[in-house]
């Protein structure tokens, strides 16, 4: 089983302790978004996580208790952006991620360290130029520390319009995407980086761009010296390339604010949620009630050198 944590909130930054914890009881609770009452248990033994997957912007923290996580393969997806305070309301000081970056790269090797830039958005103070100053700025930081650079193109869902009013979003066409993302793989390949592309429409491959797998069995395969074949999950987008995992994240939950997130409705939302937070909890927020039905979380059977091995 992959263990994705968390396309859905910031778990290495904000709920580390939590997740350390529900390593060692063995197991989390997850509940269901589009179904609350529902919650999947799923297990967390070195025996049924294939390897667990860290999405994170801020990889500090769970960086110093690497050594709790001994029993485990795992890599991070880091991301790190060009945008200020007005985005992105409560990040560290980027310089401070890079230093993190750098640190986790030595600790654990470049592969396993990814960079991703995005969303790459566009406003009428944040043009192309902008992308490619500071791109290379950023490039020149982490050259040397990660062979890739993950990109995506913002989506103006819902819920990032009502988050972005007041901000003039400019919305590219294919043309100008494929002239944007082409400059910035140039610079990447200059810093000895590959780009690829995470979830987009617009065909990137005449500027040297494949499309990604965040979740990836060829790197977890390489990773954990096991030979690994998924079928790509469902569940996302018709894009997106990564293979079956589970997420043991939660929405609503994520206290870096930045205002185009997709996985954050309001702030509102979030204080109450975290509010909720119990670091004792199997749940990553709130408590198991009466309502609610808990059920075994199995995965997708994984292969290993050819031969099936049973679900977990």
């Amino acid at each position: 089983m992959i263990i994705s944590v968390s396309r859905r909130t910031d778990i290495p930054a904000f709920f580390c302790d939590w997740f350390l914890g529900r390593v060692e009881e063995g197991y989390a609770l997850v509940r269901n978004p589009m179904n609350p009452t529902l919650v999947s248990k799923v297990l967390l033994t070195p025996e049924t996580v294939d390897c667990f997957v860290f999405w994170t912007r801020n990889p500090a923290t769970l960086l110093e208790k690497l050594d709790r996580l001994k029993d485990y393969h795992y890599y991070f997806l880091i991301t790190i952006t060009a945008y200020g305070t007005d985005l992105e309301k409560n990040l560290p000081a980027k310089e401070k991620i890079i230093e993190s970056f750098k640190k986790l790269s030595k600790k654990i090797g470049r592969e396993r360290v990814i960079w991703r830039y995005d969303p790459i958005l566009l406003s009428n103070r944040i043009d192309c130029e902008y992308h490619y100053t500071h791109f290379e700025h950023l490039s020149s930081r982490l050259e040397s520390y990660t062979g890739k650079c993950i990109i995506s193109f913002l989506d103006m869902y819902n819920k990032c319009k009502r988050n972005l009013t007041g901000f003039q979003i400019k919305m590219p066409d294919d043309k100008e995407m494929l002239e944007l993302a082409g400059n910035l793989c140039l610079t990447a390949r200059k810093y000895g980086m590959e780009m690829s592309a995470c979830a987009e429409d617009v065909d990137l491959s005449s500027v040297g761009i494949l499309p990604n797998k965040c979740i990836d069995d060829e790197l977890i395969a390489k990773i954990s010296g096991r030979e690994l074949k998924l079928t790509k999950d469902k569940y996302q987008r018709k894009t997106c390339g990564c293979v079956r995992s589970v997420d043991i994240g939660a929405y609503n939950t994520c206290l870096h604010h930045c205002l185009y997130c997709y996985a954050n409705s309001n702030q509102k939302s979030v204080k109450q949620n975290v509010a909720r937070h119990d670091v004792d909890s199997p749940l990553l927020f709130g408590q198991v009630t009466d309502r609610d039905k808990i059920v075994p979380r199995r995965s997708a059977t994984p292969t290993y050198k050819g031969l099936p091995i049973a679900a977990h």
